[in-house]
């Protein structure tokens, strides 16, 4: 955007005069420090120190006219359309000097506090009616909208004895969204490969899987089940029937927005890692054929995005969540479990995503209990590292001792509550924030491949 107006100009002596004045003053202060010794200083010295401070004030004047007429240039701040969070992009400012002069000019873009940024300040040289292209990386460190409204220039005087502050308003926004930009622009030919690059690791099939794919001569391996009779007598050679992985089949997210999930571990909240698992598996499962859907529970507002399928899908789910935040209500189970049901009839894979703590109260797992009734449910609960850290450490004093046996039987507690769910038949997947993703998409590949959805 190009900027609108100049907020405010303020004035300052430039290191040249500084240096002149400095260079006087202890000029003057060696004359003074002389007369007072009792030397004989010559009058005319005298009086040509005080024609050089004349001088140098007269062309300080001059100068700060001629800087204030000084036309600011123009600026044009180019940013991406979306940036992805915890990853460097480009920001360029094109700057046109429109006076018919060359300028030297420093330049610093206001930049977010919530954007990392290097190369700035930057001093160029315009020259008179030229352009100038300036370049600088940004790096956001939070998701959500992000606006810059300020662009600072010091510009430097005709005979550089000042320098003027000026800020330009120039108004840009822009968004950040999860790191899920390395999606698009793959090298990476197939699913398969992709997921085996980013380290998840499919299951092998189980059983010739449960949608008819296409017919295809007979090949080694082959089972006499998979032979077309029919196409084999017609084309006098053995054909048979491959088969895919079942399609058309619906996931939901079910995302735990509370206080929950503000836990903080590798830079990222134990939400965002929650959020950046739901966009890989849907990207997955979009790719596999089936409709993705999201609702969300204990937000400051919930949403609600019906399962669809398509790659159109993704930019919707992104556009949704890009700014979406946990907050510091409490997760409710029970209410958000209702409102799903209402609102999905058919039938669908319901991975509920969560931090399961260490007691939960009889009414949770009922309300588990009953939507395993209508959907089959994945409880993917997030744990915290510190606890794996503490129970890992060797201690070696009386408190770290204390802390080690409280932590010992929080997980003992914990798992006691996953073997509750195991027996009512709620599988849950127990993982650190780091290894989230990857096991998420691989549970749901194991699922997809072992017809179990």
């Amino acid at each position: 955007m190009k900027n609108k107006a100049t907020c405010k100009n303020l004035l300052k002596p430039a290191i040249a005069l500084l240096i002149i004045i400095a260079a006087l003053a202890a000029c003057s202060l060696l004359l003074e420090t002389l007369a007072l010794v009792g030397m004989n200083i010559n009058s005319k010295l005298l009086q040509l120190a005080d024609i050089i401070l004349i001088v140098i004030s007269l062309l300080s004047v001059v100068d700060i006219l001629l800087l204030r007429r000084i036309i600011s240039p123009t600026i044009v701040r180019c940013l991406p359309i979306s940036l992805s969070v915890n990853r460097w992009h480009e920001a360029t400012l094109l700057i046109t000097n429109e006076f018919p002069a060359d300028l030297t000019v420093t330049i610093f873009d206001h930049v977010p506090s919530s954007v990392e940024f290097q190369q700035l300040p930057q001093t160029i040289v315009l020259k008179a009616s030229q352009q100038y292209l300036l370049k600088y990386p940004i790096k956001p460190l939070i998701r959500g909208d992000c606006s810059w409204l300020i662009c600072e220039l010091i510009i430097t005087s005709p005979w550089r004895l000042w320098q003027q502050r000026r800020y330009l308003t120039l108004e840009n926004t822009t968004r950040v969204y999860p790191d899920f930009t390395k999606l698009y622009g793959s090298n990476i030919a197939t699913i398969d490969q992709w997921i085996y690059y980013l380290g998840v690791r499919p299951q092998p099939r189980r059983g010739l899987g449960l949608d008819f794919h296409q017919l295809r001569e007979f090949r080694e391996g082959d089972t006499l089940k998979q032979i077309d009779w029919n196409a084999t007598a017609r084309h006098k050679t053995p054909i048979a029937k491959e088969y895919q992985d079942e399609r058309d089949q619906q996931i939901i997210f079910l995302l735990d927005c509370g206080q929950r999930m503000r836990i903080k571990e590798n830079n990222l909240s134990h939400f965002d890692h929650a959020l950046n698992a739901c966009l890989l598996l849907s990207y997955v499962a979009i790719r596999q054929g089936d409709a993705v859907g999201l609702a969300t529970f204990a937000a400051e507002k919930n949403i609600f995005i019906k399962p669809t399928k398509g790659q159109q899908q993704l930019n919707i789910l992104l556009n949704n969540v890009y700014d979406l935040q946990s907050s510091q209500q409490p997760a409710d189970y029970t209410d958000a479990i209702q409102i799903l049901l209402a609102n999905t009839k058919r039938r669908s894979l319901v991975i509920l995503i969560t931090n399961l703590r260490y007691s939960e109260n009889k009414d949770t797992i009922n309300s588990f209990k009953y939507l395993s009734k209508y959907h089959k449910v994945l409880i993917a609960s997030l744990r915290e590292e510190i606890s794996d850290e503490i129970a890992t450490t060797p201690f070696t004093s009386f408190n770290e001792a204390l802390t080690y046996c409280g932590d010992i039987q929080q997980l003992f507690i914990r798992k006691q509550l996953h073997d509750k769910l195991a027996a009512q038949h709620l599988p849950v997947l127990d993982v650190l924030p780091k290894y989230f993703a990857p096991q998420l998409v691989n549970h749901y590949l194991s699922l997809k491949r072992s017809g179990a959805l």
